[in-house]
């Protein structure tokens, strides 16, 4: 599931218990992302408060057409089938697969908004003045131009984290189907076997 050696849920104590219960509770399994987060559960903390501090201030639709933007740019599956599935949530299926097949069904801030989370994600440095200003003259303003720059630039971070260390998208994304979860596997492939192992929310704190 991972290049390094993480901590099973049955030694889990402390911070990395916490947040293996909280994980599970959200889930109903215990997320292979999080396993690789164990030697640092406080990184995961942060990392969520700096995700809920961006993301209040989007709309969920347009959190997801981002994320998903950034996360299929940035050849991360994990990401792309989360945000792909929450999307299907939103839009339905259907719609979900046109956009996949191509943006023509958005509006056109929509497509200019998940062009720019995928520059952003390529070559943030080729970002230019002109893209801004075409999502400006579209009705987009400074403050939601930050918020896109920020989301893609956050999906960065943690997708570079779970590539780097080898974390594979869950065996549940299996249950996805076929067409969206062929189109939505980027990079790394899907974890196979029974990997989506619960732990007991009540089990005493292993260690002293």
């Amino acid at each position: 599931m991972s290049f390094i050696h993480t901590i099973e849920p049955e030694q889990a104590s402390g911070e990395v218990q916490a947040m293996y219960r909280r994980q599970q509770a959200h889930f109903g399994y215990l997320p292979n992302y999080a396993r690789v987060f164990c030697h640092r559960p406080e990184v995961m903390a942060n990392w969520g408060a700096l995700l809920g501090s961006i993301r209040r201030h989007v709309d969920p639709r347009r959190f997801e057409l981002v994320t998903l933007a950034a996360a299929r740019t940035l050849g991360n599956s994990y990401c792309a089938l989360a945000h792909g599935q929450a999307l299907a949530g939103l839009l339905g299926t259907p719609q979900l697969e046109a956009i996949l097949e191509g943006p023509d069904t958005l509006s056109a801030a929509e497509r200019e908004m998940m062009a720019l989370a995928a520059k952003v994600a390529d070559d943030a440095a080729g970002v230019t003045q002109a893209d801004i200003d075409r999502l400006r003259a579209l009705g987009i303003g400074d403050d939601e131009i930050f918020d896109i720059v920020a989301v893609a630039a956050a999906r960065a971070f943690f997708t570079k984290v779970l590539d780097g260390l080898g974390a594979q998208a869950d065996v549940a994304y299996r249950e996805l189907a076929p067409e969206l979860r062929e189109a939505l596997t980027v990079g790394r492939p899907i974890a196979t076997g029974n990997d989506l192992e619960e732990i007991s929310l009540e089990q005493p704190a292993a260690g002293p």
